[in-house]
């Protein structure tokens, strides 16, 4: 059963769990980002991001002029005071999205709070953009600073057309919540520009890093312009083909191994196996899924099924996280999941929920509900401290801080969270999925509307207006109420073993379908659990992670000590709540200075377990962090 989320215009959330995230997005995130992407934050490595559109514009300006400008070297991913021209382009290749994203969740936050201040602070940042743009519509300051001559033609490493998706989406959100064409209309030149460059009879090419796919997508639903869709489903189809587009791009041969990385290796409609850079990955099955959906693709569709199928099932931590590796922050072989080496990559999940409200509109089964929903509460919420000026790029599940200080395999384990990054795509991308929250919570079609996700919430629909009432992480606790008899879809969560309803409903693929009511109650209950994983996956044979509705928990040694590994959970213990913690009965294991000794001279005293949300962790100073942990 198809259905279509609804436009963050129509919600109005109020959720005791969320109000406060979204306000910290509002009053702290934002803000903070907008002085980092000024290079404002003491301390921060640089972005360059607004330095570099303020480079371009002066180069548009001089070209517009008739004058010759300066040309330089396109030739790495990153560019710094001490590799490059101090008027040359700064930063990463991608670096411009960052302010795409700033202003997409800019656009969110102001459509349910409006805020003359920021949204003239956004206005300069639209003006310092447009200023930039070339008269053909281009319009990313990498080659327009330093080389016009190399506009796409490294599109397997150099970010244009993920710039250009970002630059698209960014667009639509400031658009819907000012009324300010101006973005828009950048983006739709330059998407008219890339309409008549690729395609048959074009260029043959896609981008390295996906995202153009279902921002063309979503630009064909803002405008009604087909080409924009036509050309969504070009990159689609042609990603993979042979003879392989990167090779002739580069000169060489080769079997398409290589193209693992950016998805690339065969035709998407042959790929059952998630690999390559996670982020790429699930962006791609993002856009396949939209492409599919509009073009009433079956094939595409089961394709898009089949990938999910694979990281749901072999490649998906507990905590909604995805990438395992930090080879390529790609996805692993399948069961590889280990704890103090993953890369779980908070951008990643974010795209994993993008992906999973796609498979939701194209078939309203709960898996999809249910991974988004891990994903959203664990590693999103992880990547960002409560100060709403730190962040986590990687999200283990498993943490020794002298390890990630000395051990060069875990370099890219951080104890706490940054202040900023060089590549900080991970920040603004949280801004910009939890200001637009109530797009991936609630859905309709033409009879029916959908609860995702049980944000509170003032929702106006086709049927009127319908008010969900959520104290759904506290207790498990939802009760929904219709202006007008409505017809409910309401996701059974999978961790919920137990639930209860007020009216009388049938299940389809974990849905309760509710007819035509004004008022339901529904109780889930939300007991703390034992959770296993696959004795496939190596790393947690014997161990088990504490879960309770779709929180999971995690141990601290700010709470329990240094040397979490001697901790061991008692298997029939029984929970205890204290506030946001749960205490477990367990035993911690005496240390063993001898480096072997006989298995009869472990000794164990008994102890209290302290756990608590692993989205709260790092938040006390630098310490030991465990998700998983022995069991007897």
């Amino acid at each position: 059963m198809t259905s279509k989320h609804l436009s963050l215009n129509n919600i109005k959330i109020d959720d005791p769990f969320w109000n406060g995230v979204c306000e910290l997005v509002r009053t702290e995130v934002i803000p903070y980002q907008y002085e980092a992407l000024h290079d404002r934050v003491e301390g921060a490595e640089k972005s360059y991001c607004i330095e570099n559109f303020r480079k371009a514009g002066a180069v548009t300006a001089a070209l517009r002029r008739g004058e010759t400008v300066p040309v330089y070297p396109v030739d790495k991913w990153q560019y710094t005071d001490d590799n490059c021209d101090e008027n040359a382009f700064h930063g990463w290749v991608f670096q411009d999205s960052d302010a795409y994203k700033w202003l997409e969740a800019v656009g969110y936050s102001l459509m349910n709070h409006p805020d003359a201040a920021l949204e003239r602070k956004a206005k300069e940042v639209v003006a310092t953009i447009c200023a930039a743009q070339l008269e053909n519509g281009y319009l990313d300051t990498l080659y327009i600073i330093n080389d016009r001559s190399r506009i796409f033609t490294n599109l397997r490493d150099f970010h244009e057309l993920y710039c250009f998706g970002h630059l698209v989406e960014g667009a639509i959100s400031f658009f819907r919540a000012t009324g300010d064409r101006r973005l828009l209309d950048a983006a739709c030149r330059f998407a008219d520009l890339i309409c008549e460059t690729f395609g048959e009879g074009k260029k043959r090419g896609y981008g390295g890093h996906e995202i153009a796919e279902m921002a063309l997508v979503k630009l064909y639903e803002e405008t009604g312009e087909k080409r924009y869709l036509d050309l969504a489903a070009f990159f689609v189809n042609e990603r993979g083909q042979r003879p392989y587009y990167f090779d002739a791009e580069h000169g060489v041969t080769s079997k398409g191994e290589a193209y693992h990385y950016n998805q690339a290796h065969r035709p998407v409609r042959q790929q059952n196996e998630a690999v390559g850079h996670a982020v790429r990955g699930v962006y791609l099955y993002s856009g396949m899924a939209d492409v599919a959906r509009y073009t009433e693709d079956n094939e595409l569709y089961q394709s898009c099924q089949k990938l999910w199928d694979n990281i749901e099932n072999k490649k998906l931590y507990i905590t909604g996280g995805i990438g395992a590796t930090v080879d390529g922050e790609a996805f692993s072989f399948n069961y590889d999941l280990p704890n103090d080496l993953a890369y779980s990559e908070t951008c990643a999940s974010i795209g994993l929920i993008f992906f999973a409200r796609r498979m939701a509109e194209l078939n309203a089964t709960a898996r999809f509900g249910d991974v988004a929903e891990r994903a959203l509460y664990n590693t999103v919420l992880s990547g960002m401290g409560e100060d709403g000026k730190s962040f986590f790029y990687v999200n283990p599940l498993e943490v020794n801080p002298e390890a990630s200080h000395k051990d060069s395999r875990k370099f890219h384990i951080k104890p706490v969270r940054q202040k900023w990054f060089a590549c900080a795509c991970c920040p603004p991308n949280l801004a910009r999925l939890i200001s637009s929250l109530g797009e991936y919570a609630f859905a309709e079609n033409e009879d029916t509307f959908f609860i995702h996700q049980y944000l509170g919430a003032r929702v106006n629909t086709r049927f009127g207006e319908v008010r969900v009432q959520s104290d759904y992480i506290e207790n498990g606790t939802v009760t929904v109420s219709a202006e007008n008899p409505v017809n409910l879809a309401l996701r059974i969560p999978s961790w919920c073993s137990n639930f209860t309803i007020s009216a009388p409903y049938k299940v389809k693929d974990g849905y309760a379908y509710v007819e035509s009511v004004t008022t339901v109650s529904v109780q889930f209950d939300c007991e703390p659990k034992l959770v296993r994983c696959s004795n496939r996956v190596r790393a947690n044979v014997g161990k088990a992670a504490v879960t309770m509705g779709p929180l999971v928990y995690c141990a601290e040694s700010v709470d329990n000590g240094d040397n979490l590994q001697m901790l061991i959970l008692d298997r029939d213990t029984e929970f205890e709540r204290d506030g946001e913690y749960l205490i477990v009965d367990g035993w911690r294991e005496t240390p063993q200075d001898s480096l072997y000794f006989h298995d009869t001279e472990i000794q164990k005293i008994p102890c209290k377990i302290k756990l608590h949300p692993y989205y709260r962790w790092g938040n006390r100073g630098e310490n030991e962090m465990q998700v998983y942990l022995r069991v007897q």
